[in-house]
């Protein structure tokens, strides 16, 4: 993977430990990195807003065993969605 990847996946992990909706994002920075590789998937295949929260929404009932009630994955994926073209555009690799 090139640094541009490398430093979207950086991003990403970032903004997920922020959001941390087990609460353990200061003390395990990579509990949310079984999340990267699909996000980036999506992210890069143009996913919409709605997909990458229906995503967030499965992943936090199904692999974290959480009610998605209270965590707002549809306004988290917002903020992906936004950090996503904010890196494409200022590294100059586009969201593809």
């Amino acid at each position: 993977m090139g640094s541009g990847t490398d430093v979207t996946e950086n991003d990403l992990r970032n903004l997920l430990n922020e959001w941390d909706p087990i609460g353990v994002g200061d003390d395990v920075q990579d509990e949310y990195d079984c999340m990267l590789a699909p996000l980036l998937q999506r992210l890069r295949g143009g996913a919409d807003q709605a997909e990458i929260g229906e995503f967030l929404r499965y992943e936090l009932e199904d692999h974290f065993g959480l009610d998605p009630l209270g965590l707002r994955p549809d306004a988290m994926a917002g903020r992906l969605i936004a950090r996503w073209t904010s890196v494409g555009r200022a590294d100059g690799a586009g969201c593809v």
